[in-house]
């Protein structure tokens, strides 16, 4: 069932409970209105017939012939009078007799000066009256005809209107939510002609500010989202064949060189020596690849655990001064530290040392002295490592683009690279809910600044 037709039955069935408890109560007012007007008429009937018959001293058969030529016409309260003692000292028509008294009801009348019931479908008083010194008890009963006409008029045109107002009701509620729901049909025969080959579709989105607009505009965010990310994840596999192709390209040229004719061992040995070399180019591709994977893991899915940063800062310069014996790397803390808490963060430290290598390799690689500094300080539960070189610097143009995966400036020429390192190693600074930024002039030098703060463990 559409949430439409669910919200229409929904709304009507509310509406429909208001108005019937309102109906209902209505209907029960007027039933208890109308009881108690009756009972007060009988009363009055009853006072006046005694007073004509006590006191004014109508003719008992009089009164009995008016009671009989109205009762033709309409229902007459028919009245009877009883002394203390049972005695009956009028009546309106014995024969009749509705009421049909008995010694006990009279008693009780007498005791309780008043009582109301019912016979049946007709109502009946009794209550006591005094003439002259003496107690009569004076007893009446009548059916309202008039009253049920109307009390069963007033039910029959509530029912009526009840099914007229569900109807009408169901149909507004139709109609309202067909307009409500029109933006939403709207935007989903719009996303059905997104698609893969699409992504730049977007769903119209009125200005009001309501559920449905913000839930539009929360799917176009989306669809930025992974506009952006497909088109990254396409430019990400053509930067991929790109530089696997040519290292892959020179191996095998060089190969086929090497096997056209024969060659002495020194020539051998130089093919194979720029084979080899090509082919650590493919593996450490390789290697960056898988790190720039494993870093755009989900958080939960990697291994977490309590890091010293100047224990990781110091495998990593260890790792990257093994591969280059000529690179220079200083440690230098700002600012002393009194316990292993102020030193220490909750991250991963494969991760870490990774990011904390690529950021010494770049500037021992594009500096001349082959020299890289990194500074920490301790402040405010903060851990700031400021990685600094005298290098070439970055164009401010490039600055911009320098961690966009596989991205190259104009200082390419001057070291070999994939242009992943940096993308990598903000993703895992990131991934440490760390901030990672960058300051260069030209020809003075860059430097890269970590911060890690407010995610440190217990410890």
């Amino acid at each position: 069932m559409k949430i439409r037709t669910r919200l229409t039955i929904l709304f009507t069935l509310i509406t429909a409970s208001i108005l019937l408890v309102f109906a209902s109560i209505i209907i029960l007012s007027a039933k208890k209105s109308r009881e108690s007007e009756f009972f007060g008429l009988l009363k009055k009937e009853a006072i006046t017939k005694a007073n004509l018959f006590l006191n004014a001293k109508v003719d008992a058969g009089t009164l009995q012939t008016i009671y009989l030529n109205n009762r033709a016409i309409l229902n007459e309260v028919e009245v009877a009078i009883y002394d203390t003692g049972f005695n009956l000292v009028y009546h309106d028509a014995a024969n009749i007799d509705a009421i049909k008294e008995t010694p006990a009801m009279i008693r009780e009348i007498k005791k309780k000066k008043k009582i109301a019931f019912y016979l049946n479908d007709w109502q009946a008083i009794g209550l006591l009256f005094e003439h002259d010194g003496n107690d009569y008890i004076v007893t009446a009963t009548a059916y309202d005809q008039y009253g049920h006409n109307k009390l069963n008029n007033l039910l029959r045109n509530s029912s009526i209107l009840f099914i007229v107002s569900l109807l009408f009701l169901y149909i507004a509620g139709r109609f309202f939510s067909k307009r409500s729901f029109s933006p939403v049909k709207e935007m989903t025969e719009r996303a059905n002609r997104i698609s893969a080959t699409n992504l730049d579709l977007r769903l119209n989105v009125n200005d009001t500010r309501d559920e449905i607009s913000e839930l539009g505009n929360t799917f176009n965010e989306m669809l930025s989202r992974l506009e952006n990310s497909f088109e990254a994840q396409k430019q990400f596999v053509s930067n991929i064949s790109h530089e696997i192709r040519t290292p892959l390209a020179a191996i095998i040229t060089e190969l086929e060189l090497s096997g056209n004719k024969e060659r002495s061992v020194p020539e051998y040995k130089v093919i194979i020596r720029e084979a080899l070399t090509d082919a650590r180019k493919l593996v450490k591709l390789s290697n960056s690849l898988l790190d720039f994977a494993k870093a755009s893991y989900d958080p939960s899915e990697i291994a977490f655990k309590q890091v010293r940063i100047d224990e990781v800062l110091l495998d990593a310069r260890h790792q990257v001064q093994v591969a280059n014996p000529d690179y220079k790397i200083n440690i230098h803390f700002e600012n002393a530290f009194e316990n292993d808490e102020e030193i220490t963060v909750n991250g991963n430290e494969y991760l870490l040392k990774t990011a904390f290598s690529n950021l010494f390799d770049n500037g021992c690689k594009f500096s001349a002295d082959h020299q890289c500094l990194v500074r920490i300080t301790l402040e405010d539960g903060k851990i700031t490592l400021a990685f600094s070189d005298h290098g070439t610097g970055i164009p401010a143009d490039d600055l911009k683009n320098i961690f966009i995966p596989f991205y190259r400036g104009e200082n390419k020429t001057l070291a070999d690279g994939y242009g992943i390192g940096l993308s990598l190693t903000s993703k895992i600074i990131s991934l440490h809910n760390g901030d990672l930024s960058v300051t260069s002039e030209v020809n003075r030098g860059t430097t890269f600044t970590v911060v890690f703060g407010g995610v440190r463990g217990e410890g």
